[in-house]
């Protein structure tokens, strides 16, 4: 694992809905925790230079498009994709989508899948209501804090 691919993980992790991660690969094993302001991280490996503890602060995105600005005006709650990645609207090609538009979900239910790093995140809805809009399609790359669903 170069460093490169460390830096993107540490990322991605720290994008994420996750406190903990911990990934160990041949002669690399790398722990990663984090809290609500800080992720403290932690790896050995014989190949990654300096990367012993390194704290990482929290980004906090910045809306300014158009479209976010339209969004924010429809009544319902956005779920927006808490990491960067790849999004799946179903869990296979072969499979229906989560869900649809007009469908009713609960806090709790998955509407996607978004991809990273070859890791597979569902994401729940954190919302109990009607599926609105969905604003991506299956297989677009995602941003985090991009916005995927209207539920009202």
């Amino acid at each position: 694992m170069t460093y490169a691919e460390v830096k993107e993980l540490i990322s991605i992790v720290n994008h994420s809905v996750l406190t903990n991660f911990e990934l160990n690969m041949d002669n690399v094993s790398i722990k990663m925790s984090k809290n609500k302001d800080t992720m403290i991280t932690q790896s050995t490996s014989s190949n990654v230079p300096n990367m012993q503890t390194t704290p990482i602060q929290t980004i906090q995105p910045t809306e300014t498009s158009s479209v976010s600005e339209e969004i924010t005006e429809q009544s319902g709650n956005i779920v927006k994709s808490p990491i960067v990645g790849t999004f799946y609207a179903a869990p296979g090609s072969d499979k229906p989508s989560f869900v649809k538009i007009g469908d009713k979900v609960k806090e709790g239910d998955i509407l996607c899948i978004v991809e990273a790093m070859k890791i597979m995140n569902e994401i729940p809805s954190p919302y109990t209501g009607e599926i609105a809009e969905i604003y991506v399609s299956n297989e677009e790359l995602v941003e985090y804090g991009q916005s995927l669903f209207r539920i009202k």
